[in-house]
Protein backbone atom coordinates (compact mmCIF):
# COMPACT_ATOMS: atom_id res chain seq x y z
CA UNK A 1 0.00 0.00 0.00
CA UNK A 2 2.75 2.45 1.00
CA UNK A 3 4.79 1.83 -2.16
CA UNK A 4 1.72 2.12 -4.35
CA UNK A 5 0.88 5.42 -2.66
CA UNK A 6 4.38 6.81 -3.29
CA UNK A 7 4.16 5.76 -6.93
CA UNK A 8 0.83 7.57 -7.34
CA UNK A 9 2.21 10.74 -5.71
CA UNK A 10 5.31 10.77 -7.94
CA UNK A 11 3.12 10.38 -11.03
CA UNK A 12 0.88 13.26 -9.87
CA UNK A 13 3.80 15.60 -9.22
CA UNK A 14 5.47 14.85 -12.56
CA UNK A 15 2.15 15.22 -14.40
CA UNK A 16 1.49 18.55 -12.71
CA UNK A 17 4.95 19.83 -13.56
CA UNK A 18 4.41 18.96 -17.22
CA UNK A 19 0.82 20.22 -17.35
CA UNK A 20 1.26 23.44 -15.40
CA UNK A 21 0.60 26.47 -17.58
CA UNK A 22 3.24 28.42 -15.71
CA UNK A 23 5.97 26.36 -17.33
CA UNK A 24 5.85 28.48 -20.45
CA UNK A 25 6.84 31.52 -18.37
CA UNK A 26 9.92 30.06 -16.76
CA UNK A 27 12.36 30.85 -19.54
CA UNK A 28 13.59 34.21 -20.81
CA UNK A 29 11.27 34.34 -23.79
CA UNK A 30 10.16 37.94 -24.19
CA UNK A 31 6.49 38.57 -24.95
CA UNK A 32 3.92 41.34 -24.75
CA UNK A 33 1.16 40.20 -22.35
CA UNK A 34 -2.57 40.75 -22.53
CA UNK A 35 -3.97 43.82 -20.74
CA UNK A 36 -4.13 43.36 -16.97
CA UNK A 37 -1.50 40.62 -16.86
CA UNK A 38 1.44 41.35 -14.53
CA UNK A 39 4.97 40.32 -15.41
CA UNK A 40 8.07 40.16 -13.26
CA UNK A 41 11.30 41.21 -14.94
CA UNK A 42 14.50 39.99 -13.30
CA UNK A 43 17.77 41.60 -14.37
CA UNK A 44 21.19 40.00 -14.34
CA UNK A 45 22.14 42.06 -11.26
CA UNK A 46 19.25 40.48 -9.33
CA UNK A 47 16.87 43.47 -9.52
CA UNK A 48 13.18 42.64 -9.90
CA UNK A 49 10.60 44.94 -11.49
CA UNK A 50 6.86 44.30 -11.77
CA UNK A 51 4.93 45.63 -14.75
CA UNK A 52 4.47 44.80 -18.44
CA UNK A 53 6.52 44.60 -21.62
CA UNK A 54 5.32 47.39 -23.93
CA UNK A 55 7.48 46.86 -26.99
CA UNK A 56 10.21 44.57 -28.27
CA UNK A 57 13.22 45.46 -30.43
CA UNK A 58 16.05 43.33 -31.69
CA UNK A 59 18.46 44.23 -28.87
CA UNK A 60 16.18 45.66 -26.16
CA UNK A 61 12.67 45.89 -24.74
CA UNK A 62 10.59 48.65 -23.22
CA UNK A 63 9.20 47.61 -19.83
CA UNK A 64 6.69 49.79 -17.98
CA UNK A 65 6.70 49.37 -14.19
CA UNK A 66 3.61 49.38 -11.99
CA UNK A 67 4.26 53.03 -11.06
CA UNK A 68 4.29 54.00 -14.73
CA UNK A 69 8.01 54.37 -15.40
CA UNK A 70 9.10 53.14 -18.87
CA UNK A 71 12.49 51.45 -18.89
CA UNK A 72 14.55 50.51 -21.93
CA UNK A 73 16.28 47.25 -21.02
CA UNK A 74 18.94 45.55 -23.16
CA UNK A 75 18.13 41.90 -23.83
CA UNK A 76 21.57 40.96 -22.50
CA UNK A 77 20.53 42.30 -19.06
CA UNK A 78 17.39 40.11 -18.81
CA UNK A 79 17.83 37.12 -16.53
CA UNK A 80 14.16 36.13 -16.38
CA UNK A 81 10.70 37.28 -17.45
CA UNK A 82 7.54 35.56 -16.27
CA UNK A 83 3.87 36.11 -15.60
CA UNK A 84 3.03 36.25 -11.91
CA UNK A 85 -0.24 35.80 -10.03
CA UNK A 86 -1.34 38.64 -7.81
CA UNK A 87 -2.80 42.10 -7.89
CA UNK A 88 -1.88 45.76 -7.50
CA UNK A 89 -2.83 47.55 -4.26
CA UNK A 90 -1.91 51.25 -3.95
CA UNK A 91 0.85 50.80 -6.51
CA UNK A 92 2.29 47.74 -4.76
CA UNK A 93 2.22 44.24 -6.19
CA UNK A 94 0.71 41.71 -3.80
CA UNK A 95 1.58 38.13 -4.78
CA UNK A 96 -1.29 35.67 -4.65
CA UNK A 97 -1.40 33.21 -1.78
CA UNK A 98 -0.75 30.02 -3.74
CA UNK A 99 -2.00 27.99 -0.76
CA UNK A 100 -5.40 29.63 -0.32
CA UNK A 101 -7.18 26.32 -0.99
CA UNK A 102 -6.68 25.48 2.70
CA UNK A 103 -6.53 27.18 6.07
CA UNK A 104 -3.87 25.77 8.38
CA UNK A 105 -5.03 22.25 7.57
CA UNK A 106 -8.74 22.25 6.75
CA UNK A 107 -9.73 22.85 3.11
CA UNK A 108 -11.41 26.01 1.92
CA UNK A 109 -13.86 25.93 -0.99
CA UNK A 110 -11.28 27.53 -3.30
CA UNK A 111 -9.90 25.26 -5.99
CA UNK A 112 -6.54 24.52 -7.55
CA UNK A 113 -6.35 25.10 -11.29
CA UNK A 114 -5.52 22.28 -13.67
CA UNK A 115 -1.85 21.36 -13.34
CA UNK A 116 -1.31 23.37 -10.16
CA UNK A 117 -0.38 21.65 -6.93
CA UNK A 118 1.47 21.85 -3.67
CA UNK A 119 3.52 19.67 -1.37
CA UNK A 120 3.66 20.37 2.34
CA UNK A 121 4.42 19.08 5.79
CA UNK A 122 1.88 19.75 8.55
CA UNK A 123 3.69 19.04 11.83
CA UNK A 124 5.07 15.57 10.87
CA UNK A 125 2.34 14.83 8.33
CA UNK A 126 3.35 15.30 4.67
CA UNK A 127 0.65 15.89 2.08
CA UNK A 128 0.34 16.67 -1.61
CA UNK A 129 -2.59 17.96 -3.68
CA UNK A 130 -2.80 18.35 -7.47
CA UNK A 131 -5.45 19.97 -9.66
CA UNK A 132 -6.76 17.49 -12.24
CA UNK A 133 -9.18 20.06 -13.65
CA UNK A 134 -9.95 23.64 -12.63
CA UNK A 135 -12.49 22.27 -10.13
CA UNK A 136 -11.32 18.78 -9.19
CA UNK A 137 -8.14 17.92 -7.30
CA UNK A 138 -6.70 14.79 -5.71
CA UNK A 139 -3.97 14.18 -3.19
CA UNK A 140 -2.91 12.36 -0.08
CA UNK A 141 -0.19 11.76 2.46
CA UNK A 142 1.34 9.42 5.02
CA UNK A 143 3.18 10.07 8.31
CA UNK A 144 6.93 10.63 8.21
CA UNK A 145 7.33 8.45 11.30
CA UNK A 146 5.10 5.56 12.31
CA UNK A 147 5.50 2.37 14.35
CA UNK A 148 5.01 -1.25 13.40
CA UNK A 149 1.71 -2.69 12.25
CA UNK A 150 1.22 -0.95 8.93
CA UNK A 151 1.31 2.65 7.84
CA UNK A 152 -1.74 4.91 7.56
CA UNK A 153 -2.31 6.56 4.20
CA UNK A 154 -4.88 9.24 3.50
CA UNK A 155 -6.46 10.31 0.22
CA UNK A 156 -8.06 13.72 -0.32
CA UNK A 157 -10.23 14.12 -3.43
CA UNK A 158 -12.05 17.47 -3.60
CA UNK A 159 -14.63 18.86 -6.07
CA UNK A 160 -15.64 22.51 -6.29
CA UNK A 161 -19.38 22.71 -7.04
CA UNK A 162 -19.81 26.50 -7.02
CA UNK A 163 -17.34 29.13 -8.21
CA UNK A 164 -18.29 32.79 -8.02
CA UNK A 165 -16.17 35.83 -7.26
CA UNK A 166 -16.95 35.99 -3.53
CA UNK A 167 -18.72 32.66 -2.96
CA UNK A 168 -17.32 29.17 -3.48
CA UNK A 169 -18.55 25.76 -2.37
CA UNK A 170 -16.89 22.36 -2.50
CA UNK A 171 -17.29 18.77 -1.34
CA UNK A 172 -14.63 16.23 -0.57
CA UNK A 173 -13.34 13.33 1.50
CA UNK A 174 -10.34 12.79 3.75
CA UNK A 175 -10.14 8.99 3.77
CA UNK A 176 -7.62 7.08 5.90
CA UNK A 177 -6.59 3.47 5.39
CA UNK A 178 -3.48 1.27 5.46
CA UNK A 179 -3.51 -0.02 9.06
CA UNK A 180 -5.12 -3.44 9.60
CA UNK A 181 -8.81 -3.03 8.72
CA UNK A 182 -8.86 0.70 9.33
CA UNK A 183 -11.20 2.61 7.05
CA UNK A 184 -11.96 6.00 8.53
CA UNK A 185 -12.18 9.60 7.51
CA UNK A 186 -14.33 12.67 7.06
CA UNK A 187 -16.75 13.40 4.24
CA UNK A 188 -17.37 17.14 4.11
CA UNK A 189 -18.96 20.10 2.44
CA UNK A 190 -17.37 23.54 2.75
CA UNK A 191 -18.30 27.10 1.76
CA UNK A 192 -15.99 30.11 1.53
CA UNK A 193 -17.44 33.63 1.58
CA UNK A 194 -15.38 36.73 0.87
CA UNK A 195 -12.46 38.00 -1.14
CA UNK A 196 -8.85 36.89 -1.51
CA UNK A 197 -7.95 39.36 1.26
CA UNK A 198 -10.63 38.51 3.82
CA UNK A 199 -12.88 35.45 3.86
CA UNK A 200 -14.80 33.17 6.19
CA UNK A 201 -14.99 29.40 5.67
CA UNK A 202 -17.63 27.11 7.16
CA UNK A 203 -17.50 23.36 6.85
CA UNK A 204 -19.83 20.52 7.84
CA UNK A 205 -18.28 17.09 8.14
CA UNK A 206 -19.38 13.52 8.70
CA UNK A 207 -16.67 11.54 10.48
CA UNK A 208 -16.73 7.75 10.16
CA UNK A 209 -14.67 4.92 11.60
CA UNK A 210 -16.05 1.41 11.39
CA UNK A 211 -19.61 1.57 12.71
CA UNK A 212 -19.09 4.89 14.51
CA UNK A 213 -20.37 8.16 13.06
CA UNK A 214 -20.12 11.75 14.24
CA UNK A 215 -20.89 15.21 12.90
CA UNK A 216 -18.16 17.86 12.82
CA UNK A 217 -18.42 21.61 12.36
CA UNK A 218 -15.44 23.67 11.20
CA UNK A 219 -15.44 27.47 11.33
CA UNK A 220 -12.44 29.42 10.09
CA UNK A 221 -11.26 32.47 8.27
CA UNK A 222 -8.28 34.25 6.78
CA UNK A 223 -7.31 37.92 6.47
CA UNK A 224 -4.43 39.38 4.47
CA UNK A 225 -2.50 42.02 6.40
CA UNK A 226 0.36 42.82 4.05
CA UNK A 227 2.40 41.59 1.13
CA UNK A 228 3.83 38.67 3.11
CA UNK A 229 1.49 38.22 6.10
CA UNK A 230 -1.92 36.56 6.38
CA UNK A 231 -3.76 35.78 9.64
CA UNK A 232 -5.69 32.51 9.83
CA UNK A 233 -8.05 30.89 12.33
CA UNK A 234 -9.36 27.33 12.16
CA UNK A 235 -11.73 25.84 14.75
CA UNK A 236 -13.26 22.35 14.93
CA UNK A 237 -16.20 21.21 17.08
CA UNK A 238 -17.80 17.81 17.45
CA UNK A 239 -20.08 15.77 19.71
CA UNK A 240 -19.88 16.28 23.48
CA UNK A 241 -18.45 19.78 23.27
CA UNK A 242 -15.09 18.46 22.13
CA UNK A 243 -12.81 20.03 19.55
CA UNK A 244 -10.14 22.69 19.37
CA UNK A 245 -9.63 26.33 18.46
CA UNK A 246 -6.56 27.67 16.72
CA UNK A 247 -5.08 30.78 15.20
CA UNK A 248 -1.85 31.77 13.57
CA UNK A 249 0.02 33.50 10.80
CA UNK A 250 1.02 32.54 7.27
CA UNK A 251 4.23 33.89 5.79
CA UNK A 252 3.64 34.14 2.05
CA UNK A 253 6.41 33.56 -0.46
CA UNK A 254 6.27 33.23 -4.21
CA UNK A 255 6.06 29.43 -3.96
CA UNK A 256 6.97 28.57 -0.37
CA UNK A 257 4.75 29.45 2.58
CA UNK A 258 5.23 28.83 6.28
CA UNK A 259 2.35 28.60 8.78
CA UNK A 260 2.83 29.09 12.51
CA UNK A 261 -0.19 28.51 14.75
CA UNK A 262 -1.28 27.76 18.31
CA UNK A 263 -3.84 24.98 18.81
CA UNK A 264 -5.90 24.92 22.00
CA UNK A 265 -7.85 21.67 22.64
CA UNK A 266 -11.22 22.13 24.34
CA UNK A 267 -10.38 20.20 27.50
CA UNK A 268 -10.52 21.02 31.22
CA UNK A 269 -6.83 21.88 31.48
CA UNK A 270 -6.05 24.62 28.96
CA UNK A 271 -2.93 24.01 26.92
CA UNK A 272 -1.67 25.69 23.75
CA UNK A 273 0.23 23.53 21.28
CA UNK A 274 2.47 25.18 18.69
CA UNK A 275 2.22 23.76 15.18
CA UNK A 276 4.47 24.65 12.25
CA UNK A 277 3.86 23.68 8.63
CA UNK A 278 5.51 24.39 5.30
CA UNK A 279 4.11 24.17 1.79
CA UNK A 280 5.66 24.51 -1.65
CA UNK A 281 3.52 25.11 -4.73
CA UNK A 282 4.35 23.85 -8.22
Amino acid sequence: MYRRFLTVIVVLVVWAALASPSQANRGVDVNIPAPGVIQRLTLTDGSRIFGQVESIDTDSIVFRSLVGIALTVPRADIADLRTVAGRIDDGEFLPADSHNTRLMFAPTARSLKRGEGYFGVYYILPFVQVGVTDRFSVGGGTPLVFGDGGRPVWFTPKLQVLARKNVQAAIGVIHITGVDDLNAGIAYGVTTLGSEDAAATIGLGYAYSGAERSAIVMVGGDRRQSRRIKWITENWFWRGGNGFVSGGVRFIGERLTADLSLVVPLVEETIALPVVSFSWSF
